[in-house]
């Protein structure tokens, strides 16, 4: 029931975190700016609050007293008490928030928030010493960042304007002149490749990756450094037959590097957080030595490979 409406002229985005002294998106200390809004559904995704473009609500229920507070303050009776304790209405919340306010223990919390360009390259230059001497920037990720295209394109132009490094973190699942104009303010582009088989694309993430791939293909031909990021998830891209059609894919195409990132559950507690269900009950993370067998496999192709990073 949320009335949020998005920014057209670009100058306000929602951002649901901004991570700085960041090492694992682009190269040297970098500050990564992470935007709500995504066009997958990834069943692993680590980050749920990503998904929807707009403010949501995080409800601890641990931290919750049950003092009633938040019950007096909803008018739309969007909350409500009973034997199984605090229970949230999403479907009849319009984020005003008013539950956060009077919550006495931080139970109840916005993720996401309306930030202008100004706010966020401000916070973003306090650290440009760190940039400029490790060889850092700023990475512009999500969600999926383009989601917010026009907003992304403005942030890495202003970006661009002070002299940093800048890099796009990206799903690729984006109208290919979007992804083109951006590329012009971008440095560094790190491609998401989750699975070349499409039907399982479109079972696992909710896309499928034709338009992923040919953009693929088209921004590896432009004057921009492109890595490839390998998102390893048990049961789904993780098989020896598999590594070994993505090597020989891979090693076909310029790539500077390629990193492999270990599927993790660290964001599971998020998910009940926002009154969803993790959609992964059984997976559990790659061993080293599964890593390093992956590592191995698509190295013997010619290729730079890093696990996580």
């Amino acid at each position: 029931m949320h009335n949020w409406r998005g920014d057209l002229t670009g100058r306000e985005g929602v951002v649901f975190n901004i991570q700085k002294y960041s090492i694992h998106d682009g190269p040297g200390i970098r500050t990564t700016v992470f935007l709500k809004g995504c066009p997958l559904k990834c069943e692993w995704c680590a980050n749920p609050e990503s998904i929807n473009p707009y403010p949501e609500i995080f409800f601890r229920e641990e931290k919750c007293n049950q003092c009633g507070k938040c019950l007096e303050a909803c008018s739309l009776k969007a909350i409500i008490l009973n034997e199984n304790g605090v229970q949230i209405d999403r479907t009849k919340c319009n984020l005003c928030m008013k539950c956060e306010e009077v919550c006495p223990t931080g139970a109840i919390s916005q993720i996401g928030k309306k930030m202008t360009l100004e706010e966020i390259v401000e916070e973003v230059m306090q650290d440009e010493l760190f940039y400029r001497n490790s060889g850092g920037g700023v990475t512009i990720s999500g969600g999926e960042p383009l989601y917010q295209a026009r907003f992304t394109l403005n942030l890495l132009r202003e970006c661009k304007d002070r002299r940093l490094h800048t890099a796009l973190d990206t799903t690729g699942h984006v109208k290919w002149e979007i992804l083109d104009e951006i590329s012009n303010y971008t440095d560094l582009v790190l491609f998401d490749i989750k699975h070349l088989d499409s039907e399982i694309h479109q079972k696992d993430t909710g896309v499928g990756n034709e338009l992923i791939l040919k953009n693929l293909d088209k921004i590896l031909k432009k004057r921009v450094t492109v890595w490839a990021r390998i998102p390893v998830i048990p049961n789904f891209n993780n098989s020896q037959k598999y590594i070994e059609t993505l090597a020989k894919f891979l090693s076909k195409k310029p790539f500077t590097k390629v990193s492999i990132l270990n599927y993790h559950e660290w964001g599971k507690h998020k998910y009940k957080f926002l009154g969803r269900k993790y959609p992964l009950i059984e997976a559990h993370p790659l061993s080293d030595e599964e890593l390093q067998a992956i590592q191995n496999i698509i190295e013997s192709y010619g290729l730079e490979v890093t696990i996580n990073y």
